[in-house]
């Protein structure tokens, strides 16, 4: 099991600055706005205009990087007005040097360069922030924040206008902001959280008007206050969006296959909409939804028992996802990704796959149709967090052809989903108590699905406790599931990789193959201190019972399982010797099954830093010691396996050069060769202008395990199960050109051509799972006892050596390769309305053998469904 947790700590001082902590914290400031009715400043990015005067500057802004508390290369300014409308910003980047502004064009959400950003917490709820970002060539960016800036919504996408200039005292923007576009408490005389930053590119430097420390414990609580915005009345927000999408496909034609007759054309449309249902609460809904200017996911072979996962790239369900997360760990390990919403779910590939027989051809939907869905979500005056999600997806059939005619076979059946999330705010959001309520339901009909839940129930509660001005918090987490359904589909969710009821060795497990229901409950509790010096850990215990099941709308990779950690980081962000910053991190673990038995244990130190020359490194050092493997045999004893050493390392090249590159490579060598490891990646991105960049990111990886999993046999009523060695290699390169020709239109490419090729040597047969030495657990078949047939299809074993054959299985050889690639034009003609033209590439051809006695599919042709022993 790789690391559990992000990043930690080996405190260390030698030759290395004092911590500066424990200082006084910095004087809050107030900027006070004033209303412009009736004749409100025009948004051209010139800030000359009369009603400008109404307002002061303020500035004073202060150095957060490189050298914290100083005062800026050069000053900023801003001013606030409002209406009963919008909110108007104007920012005033001073630069003795006008001809060294850096203007660098992007698409939306992507901006480089010199830029400034304004932080509204309207809430003010001392936890949230709705941002808005520009660089000098006037590419916006913006995002929603939450718990205490921790959190980041960079998909958030509001309607909002802004304007650049340059002139001969550095660069202006000017905002409008309409009301409608952010939440808050209307009424009488209103309070908001305020913060401006500023990027100064030529010498990275990162200012902000409301000073907040690096050791700062949180980001939102920190700012200053934005006082003046007399008798707010709440915004109406209407916002429909119909679309339409045409689609072409060419490829070549399959004689006798009539889904390849060469082309297929569609044309289709639905409706996005957005409602502001109060100033605080705001209504999405979509019909018949359109994703086809997302990107695909990327390529990926997988040789384990685990589905993959993959990140939410579909804007419905992106913004705002914070709101229904309810994260049960943190970091970016095993248990990271464990969620009780997961809405890759929503829309899935189908779960049952369509086979064809002897002169059938099949036509498979590669996604579950989303007939419509709606997010209702926000914060009330009153502290209360309120996220509901309800969709529903269409039946889905595959087609097959056969002889002329075609039948359908169901795949998918029609589900619902829905999600509630709520939190509470207390002591001005120092305790957070929260929970959410997740069901699914499926409309099974005929018995070819009956191998899926009919209903699935996940429930939980969380509560974030934080003292001493957030410096320590305790975070406590607790889940529970149910999941219903036939005998058939609690027999698969038993058999499920995630549990392995069947193990004969795991006798704190009881598998029922009458069973029609299973529960379970899990969870986590920390012991955090963050910021107020240099000093950073986090400490706590995670656990999943084995009953805990939540991937029909959640995603969790394990159950039967409980695991201890321990985190620390200490960190040194004032200049020193050759150093900006640099961090040294140490991380423990150990983890338990449910039956007491200890399946895991490691640790690691890595460190982190950035030269003075704007050069950045990274390198560690991992010790995985030997453990016990329950998914190792796909439903047999759990195996021993041994530890090993893992060596990693990174170095990135100055990102305000025209020419830049990262580079980042490991090694893993396990202890007597039981298993190696070796990946190189390398990233090579060249400025060729402002509007033009091309990066070029070709990755290698070489893995030789010992025990690989190949298939499972019988002999006489007794189980085989066959391993053998891998040789497996994999490449891949991942080409992007971005090319924008204004703020508001862009051209962007993307490839990705990758294969990945797996030999198979030295099968062998597992003897004894548990054996202390390594030799012991398997016997490895020799030349007279393991045949290959002439075609090179089906390996034969003779065990006893009569010359006749025990069993078979099929070549598990594989060779796949896949381009994927994509060409986006992306108009945004007006705020918030943009047309996109797309042309697609994806291409695949992979050999795998798939005959004799025991058959084997590999789990990297499954799109996202968690893998059963096979």
């Amino acid at each position: 099991m790789t690391s559990l947790l992000a990043c930690a700590a080996l405190v260390c001082s030698i030759g290395l600055p004092r911590s500066l902590g424990g200082a006084e914290p910095p004087v809050q400031k107030v900027y006070t706005t004033r209303a412009v009715n009736p004749h409100p400043p025009v948004i051209d990015g010139r800030i000359d205009e009369p009603v400008w005067d109404k307002v002061e500057w303020s500035g004073d802004f202060v150095q957060r990087e490189p050298d914290e508390g100083k005062a800026p290369a050069q000053p900023t300014s801003f001013k606030i007005l409002y209406d009963e409308k919008n909110l108007y910003v104007a920012i005033r980047a001073h630069d003795s040097e006008p001809d060294k502004i850096v203007k660098r064009l992007a698409r939306r959400d992507t901006v480089d360069g010199d830029w400034v950003e304004i932080q509204f917490d309207s809430y003010h709820d001392h936890l949230s922030a709705f941002c808005f970002m520009v660089n000098a060539a006037g590419v916006k960016s913006d995002m929603f924040l939450s718990g205490d800036g921790e959190v980041e919504d960079p998909d958030w996408n509001p309607i909002w206008d802004v304007e650049t200039a340059v002139d001969g005292q550095g660069w202006t923007a000017e905002m409008r902001i309409p009301f409608s576009q952010l939440r808050y408490a209307g009424g009488g005389r209103t309070t908001w959280g305020v913060q401006v930053n500023r990027k100064f590119f030529l010498s990275q430097e990162i200012s902000f008007w409301q000073y907040i420390p690096r050791d700062a414990s949180g980001w939102v609580h920190c700012f200053g206050e934005l006082r003046g915005l007399d008798g707010l009345k709440p915004q109406r927000q209407v916002e429909l969006t119909p679309y339409s999408v045409g689609s072409a496909q060419a490829f070549r034609a399959e004689p006798g296959n009539p889904f390849a007759t060469g082309s297929r054309s569609s044309l289709f449309g639905g409706l996005d909409g957005k409602v502001g249902v109060t100033s605080d609460l705001t209504l999405d809904l979509t019909i018949n939804p359109d994703f086809g200017q997302v990107e695909a996911d990327p390529s990926v072979v997988n040789l384990t028992a685990f589905e993959t996962y993959y990140e939410e790239k579909r804007p419905f369900f992106i913004e705002g996802r914070n709101i229904f997360s309810f994260d049960m760990m943190g970091g970016d390990g095993d248990f990271s990704q464990d969620n009780l919403f997961y809405s890759r779910r929503i829309g899935r590939y189908p779960q049952r796959a369509v086979w064809a027989g002897e002169g059938e051809y099949v036509d498979m939907p590669e996604s579950t149709n989303i007939i419509g869905a709606f997010k209702l979500s926000g914060k009330t005056r009153l502290g209360v967090s309120i996220g509901v999600i309800d969709a529903l997806t269409a039946a889905e059939s595959a087609a097959v052809g056969f002889m002329g005619g075609t039948r359908q076979e169901p795949v998918e059946p029609a589900t619902n989903y829905l999600g509630l999330r709520f939190q509470k705010d207390y002591r001005r959001g120092d305790t957070v108590v929260g929970g959410m309520i997740t069901a699914v339901n499926r409309n099974l009909k005929g018995s070819e699905l009956d191998f899926l839940h009919s209903a699935a129930y996940t429930g939980g509660l969380d509560i974030n406790h934080t003292w001493k001005n957030r410096t320590y918090s305790i975070q406590f987490m607790t889940a529970f599931s149910l999941v219903r359904g036939s005998e058939e589909a609690l027999l698969k969710t038993q058999l499920s990789s995630l549990r392995y009821f069947q193990r004969p060795d795991a006798d704190h497990l009881k598998f029922d193959p009458t069973r029609r229901s299973l529960g379970g409950y899990g969870g986590t509790l920390t012991f955090n201190k963050f910021g107020s010096g240099h000093l950073s850990f986090s400490t706590g215990v995670t656990w999943r019972s084995p009953g805990f099941e939540v991937n029909d709308l959640g995603y969790t990779r394990y159950a039967d399982v409980a695991m201890q950690y321990f985190w620390a980081g200490y960190r040194w962000w004032k200049p020193f010797s050759i150093f900006r910053e640099v961090q040294v991190n140490f991380n423990q673990w150990v983890g338990l099954n449910f039956g007491g038995e200890r399946t895991f244990m490691g640790g690691n130190v890595n460190f982190w830093g950035r030269f003075k020359n704007y050069w950045q490194f990274g390198f560690g050092i991992n010790r995985q010691f030997p453990g016990l493997s329950a998914e190792a045999l796909r439903g047999g004893p759990s195996l021993r396996t041994q530890g090993g050493w893992n060596l990693w390392g990174n170095l990135s090249s100055d990102t305000r050069r025209k020419f830049q590159f990262s580079l980042m490579g490991s090694s893993y060598e396990g202890d007597r060769d039981y298993r190696s490891a070796r990946s190189l990646s390398v990233g090579v991105t060249y400025q060729a202008s402002n509007a033009l960049t091309l990066s070029l990111s070709p990755e290698f990886e070489a893995y030789k395990p010992m025990l690989q999993w190949v298939t499972r046999c019988a002999l006489g009523g007794e189980p085989r199960y066959i391993m053998a060695a891998l040789d497996q290699k994999t490449a891949g390169i991942t080409v992007r050109l971005n090319w924008s020709l204004t703020p508001e239109i862009s051209i962007q490419y993307y490839g990705m051509p990758y294969v990945s090729a797996g030999t198979y040597s030295k099968f062998k047969r597992i003897t004894n799972s548990r054996a202390a030495t390594l030799e012991d657990r398997f016997y490895l078949f020799g030349p007279g006892e393991i045949h290959s047939d002439p075609a090179g299809w089906t390996y034969s074993v003779d065990e006893n050596g009569d010359g006749v054959s025990d069993y078979a299985f099929p070549n598990p050889n594989f060779n796949f390769l896949q381009f994927r690639s994509n060409l986006v034009i992306r108009w945004e003609y007006r705020p918030g309305s943009v047309l996109y033209l797309k042309s697609g590439i994806q291409g695949t051809r992979y050999r795998i053998k798939r005959f004799g006695s025991c058959p084997r599919i590999p789990a990297f042709l499954f799109k996202d469904t968690p893998q059963t022993a096979m």
